[in-house]
């Protein structure tokens, strides 16, 4: 037989889109138009229809960058419209949209008179059924229009001024296209999801397979039994002529997919958080219309946050969504209060993250997630199968490490194995995508691409249009209903994601492993991209820290006199949370998301200082004794840990002595040589008597690197930046300063053209020396790394994670480790050898890395530790970091875990002195110091009982004890959402006896949370 199967092929892709297609909508009628312009803000949607509305025409350009135009439809639908069979009347509304990019341009919503919402209309989404408008054949409501530009423009990467509503101009981003009331052909819709399926899974089978040229044969009758001049009139023959391919089972062993519909809608990216709520109820309102008319349809909605945003803004919505949970149709999932990124928070705020949002959909809906819902993130840290158990969650997901650069994961479905041994079925979704379309390719390819074959047969597919918004359309719902069963296709059903990871938890048992974290070989410069967002969230976590222990101290300790703060501290933690986001925290949103981050931590900060000021007055009382507030789970200056009480003063002042243009510094516990360009040169302890820098190499090496990354400007930075550095190896001046008993090196310099001050401080009995760098940031691609080349032998890292630490390999024996040469690590990071290491902590940086060299000179190590501290991305935010920064680092020479722990602390909470008339003993007192308390605050539940956090630091087996200094009822191990549960290695006293506390034999890294019930 002659093969002509391409010509028929390219005959069908006209056919389509020449008749099909436009037979879709026989015939439609414009709509009368009126508008109002929105001068500046968005306005709630009554306010805005009470304006005055002025005529609009059709096909004019509107809408200004970050804009919004409200239009209002006006007109009748002809009395034959509908009432032929299978014809249906819809508004068709074109706001000026592009097919390309949904998600990422204007969109509207559209809302009835009396201000409830009808649905969302976007790029691939914009038709309003007749029947939603209030029925009838009169035509009159309204859409909200927003104006949002194309910041991604092609994805170029290039600067755009659109990111910033000061710069980004006042032309009209787009034009009106058809806004009609339109007949929808039910016959020839069903025919165009027909073929769609059809020639999109004859693409993806095999030449030499009959089953793609009995489809093309199929497709082929079709087109000639259907009169092109009546494409309505034949589209009945030819569904007929393509009903028996439609109708050939899928064959037994094909793969299943469980499709989920979702949106994953981005809490802030190239839009602002503001917009987010929009979208949000845009795609949500959508989602609930699709509900209504397909029963079976189940949408899986993470992130409390968005869900708190529709109930506060969008109140009828929100009933609407609480009617679709109980009915099973619309499922909160995740558990989190947002898809936040996992490398940087903190380990309480970690837990903060499944705390309030598991408490939030168990309020609001009475659902427990069970998974943990991330596939955006940016890589996932070895602590979280921990703090996903912890939180009553048995299950994980993620999408994100399928964008991988070097390595691919081996797995689909395993257990995760985190730091402390915990496992947790995880499942990373074949198709490689959270945005899915259902079409052929993406179904072939999560088959074909399914790693597990042989051992499991599902895994999961997330569909609808995401990062933007917009959700599941009816297309895709069509798709999943031809594809159940269809031979050379994946069998597709619609369900939760619950129910997929019942069925592969039963489908697999004998699951690999992976162990530690999942590290994702992509966006490391998201670890320093955004300074100041960086910072403001490390100094939230620590200040709701000693917020929630001074306030539950002060509770504690005036017997009730002082009321516990619950609500405010409840807020103040979900805005955090909420910048933890995996776009806002790391660094790669527009400008507008920054700059409302850095308000809002200010405005945290304000109103945490105020809380810590006000619990201390109340358990303090008046007075003129200065106390040192020690949050910290250390004793610091003679102070208890998690105690207030007077700081002893060290006797002798620091020694400072001027050497070759240099300094000097020894205050007997350590001794820094600085050389006359501000050069660490040496740093030794005398605990040890050892040189902590290398021969001929030097600490406080501040380096320049150029930092032009081949695409994602904030979130990548290549390994081909190492090739081109410059060393700032010389001091436009080194000066000494002495400040009380301490003494200062300042030393100025240039990088690039931003002048820098740093401060080398060494304090009477301080162990480590501290170098703060104050820098007027103006470089533009351009990456800040500070360095210190250190006389270890460490053939591995560790860097701080969520309650413990990482190991990570500091040569590059494989791939996998070659790819690791950027890491996170949160306060601090060590490098040994067994019997010496040195400590580098820091105040508010995440990027490091570290190498390690032999030296020819005399065969020793060189392990050379370095700090990220600024980028100068051009892409989403083209004046990223620039301006002031201060960041402060720490070296402590002679350091094992232990002080690194320590020293992470001491570094990010500042001494606190307060006046007042009596000192306070700590809350609880834990007997080993590798036992750290994270946290201590009052029950979620009201109760006034003290929750206790704490966690194994040192990565080994460990024996202690726990005391309370207070009257205790009972003591009680509970999960993160304060829940009983039996703990391994938690002995409770009895009450009864003198001493009421509990003996921990913990294994590493072990996580425990306390409930100390007062009577």
């Amino acid at each position: 037989m002659h093969d002509d199967r391409r010509i028929t092929e390219v005959r069908l892709e006209r056919f389509v889109r020449e008749r099909i297609n436009p037979a879709v909508y026989s015939r439609s009628l414009p709509l009368a138009l009126s508008s109002w312009d929105v001068p500046d803000e968005p306005v709630p949607a009554l306010e805005a229809m009470r304006q005055e509305f002025r005529p609009q025409e059709h096909g004019a350009p509107w809408g200004k960058p970050w804009g919004t135009k409200w239009l209002r439809l006006q007109g009748e639908v002809p009395e034959s419209w509908g009432t032929e069979p299978d014809t249906t009347v819809e508004v068709v509304v074109d706001l000026g949209f592009t097919i390309e990019t949904p998600g990422f341009q204007c969109e509207g919503i559209a809302w009835r008179p009396d201000g409830t919402i009808i649905k969302a209309v976007s790029p691939r989404n914009q038709y309003i059924p007749l029947k939603l408008l209030g029925g009838g054949m009169a035509v009159d409501f309204y859409v909200e229009a927003a104006a949002n530009p194309d910041v991604a423009q092609g994805w170029t990467f290039a600067a755009t001024p659109y990111g910033d509503k000061s710069t980004a101009g006042t032309a009209p981003q787009y034009r009106l296209g058809p806004i009609a009331i339109a007949e929808l052909n039910q016959t020839v819709w069903e025919l165009q999801q027909d073929v769609w399926t059809l020639a999109g899974l004859m693409e993806q089978l095999p030449l030499e397979l009959p089953r793609r040229h009995e489809i093309l044969r199929a497709l082929e009758r079709m087109m000639d039994v259907m009169d092109p001049d009546d494409v309505a009139g034949t589209a009945a023959a030819g569904r007929d002529a393509l009903a028996g391919v439609l109708a050939r089972p899928a064959y037994a062993s094909a793969h299943q997919l469980v499709a989920t519909g979702h949106a994953h809608i981005d809490s802030a990216w190239l839009w602002p958080v503001r917009e987010t709520m929009r979208k949000c109820a845009r795609t949500f309102s959508n989602v609930v219309s699709l509900m209504d008319e397909n029963p079976d349809f189940v949408f899986s909605c993470s992130s409390a946050q968005q869900l708190a945003w529709i109930k506060e803004f969008y109140p009828e919505l929100f009933s609407r969504i609480r009617e679709k949970v109980r009915s099973g149709q619309f499922v909160p999932v995740g558990g989190m209060w947002v898809e936040s990124d996992t490398n940087m928070p903190g380990g309480e705020a970690m837990a903060r993250q499944f705390v309030e949002g598991k408490s939030f959909f168990l309020a609001e809906f009475g659902i427990e997630c069970r998974e943990a819902w991330l596939p955006d993130s940016f890589g996932y840290s070895a602590a979280l199968p921990q703090i996903v158990k912890s939180a009553g969650s048995r299950w994980f997901l993620t999408q994100k490490i399928s964008w991988n650069q070097t390595n691919r994961m081996p797995h689909h479905t395993f257990n995760w194995e985190g730091i402390d041994g915990t496992r947790l079925f995880t499942h990373f979704p074949p198709v490689d995508t959270y945005n899915s379309e259902l079409s052929a390719r993406e179904l072939a390819h999560a088959e074909r691409n399914y790693r597990d074959h042989g051992r499991g047969t599902v895994s999961l597919v997330p569909f609808g249009y995401g990062d933007g918004g917009g959700g599941p359309t009816r297309e895709m719902l069509a798709a999943a209903a031809r594809t159940a069963n269809l031979e050379g296709s994946p069998k597709v059903r619609i369900g939760s994601a619950e129910s997929f990871f019942q069925q592969a938890e039963e489908d697999y048992l004998a699951l690999p492993v992976w162990v530690g974290e999942m590290y994702l070989e992509l966006h490391r410069g998201t670890y320093t991209s955004q300074a100041r967002t960086k910072k403001g969230n490390r100094r939230s976590e620590h200040l709701l820290r000693e917020a929630e222990l001074w306030c539950a101290t002060a509770a504690v300790r005036t017997n009730g006199a002082y009321a516990y703060p619950a609500a405010e501290l409840k807020r103040l933690w979900r805005l955090v949370l909420l910048q933890q986001f995996h776009d806002i925290l790391p660094g790669s949103s527009i400008a507008w998301v920054h700059q409302d981050a850095e308000r809002n931590y200010q405005a945290i900060e304000t109103a945490l200082e105020t809380l810590i000021g006000q619990a201390a007055a109340a358990v303090l009382g008046p007075g003129e004794r200065q106390f040192l507030l020690n949050a910290a789970p250390h004793p610091r200056d003679g102070v208890p840990a998690l105690a207030a009480a007077e700081r002893a003063t060290h006797p002798e002042a620091v020694c400072a002595t001027a050497d070759a243009g240099g300094y000097i510094l020894d205050n007997g516990i350590i001794r820094a040589v600085l050389d006359a360009d501000g050069l660490l040169t040496s740093l030794v302890d005398y605990a040890s008597g050892r040189e902590a820098i290398a021969p001929g190499e030097h600490g406080n090496l501040l380096e320049l690197h150029r930092d032009t990354p081949n695409e994602w400007d904030a979130w990548d930075i290549d390994e081909f930046y190492r090739r081109n550095v410059t060393a700032l190896a010389t001091a436009l001046s080194v000066s000494l300063e002495e400040h009380g008993s301490a003494a200062v090196v300042v030393v100025e310099r240039l990088a690039g053209t931003s002048p820098l001050t740093q401060r080398i401080t060494l304090e009477p009995g301080s162990p480590s020396l501290t170098i703060t760098t104050a820098i007027d940031w103006q470089e533009r691609e351009k990456l800040l790394k500070l360095g210190f080349a250190l006389d270890v032998r460490a053939d591995r890292s560790a860097a701080e994670t969520q309650f413990g630490h990482v190991f990570r390999p500091t040569h590059t024996n494989t791939s996998w480790e070659a790819a690791k040469f950027e890491i996170c690590a949160h306060r601090w990071i060590h490098v040994g050898e067994p019997g010496y290491g040195v400590a580098v902590s820091n105040a508010s940086t995440y990027g490091h890395d570290v190498g390690r060299s032999v030296r020819a000179s005399d065969g020793g190590t060189t392990t050379t530790v370095r700090l990220s501290l600024l980028r100068a991305p051009k892409f989403p935010d083209p004046e990223a970091d620039r301006g002031d920064h201060e960041l402060t680092v720490t070296i402590r020479p002679g350091a094992d875990i232990a002080d690194a722990v320590q020293e992470g602390y001491r570094t990010n909470l500042a001494p606190r002195l307060v006046r007042g008339a009596s000192p306070v003993e700590p809350l609880v007192a834990v007997s080993n110091p590798g036992m750290v308390i994270e946290a201590v605050k009052l029950a979620e539940d009201g109760s006034g009982d003290v929750i206790v956090r704490l966690y194994e630091s040192l990565g080994q087996r460990s024996a202690g004890r726990i005391t309370a200094n207070f009257e205790v009822g009972a003591i009680q191990p509970v999960d993160l959402l304060e829940r009983d549960i039996p703990a391994p290695g938690v002995l409770v006293d009895d009450v009864e006896t003198d001493e009421t506390g509990a003996t921990l034999h913990l294994r590493p890294f072990q996580l425990v949370t306390l409930r100390f019930v007062r009577p």
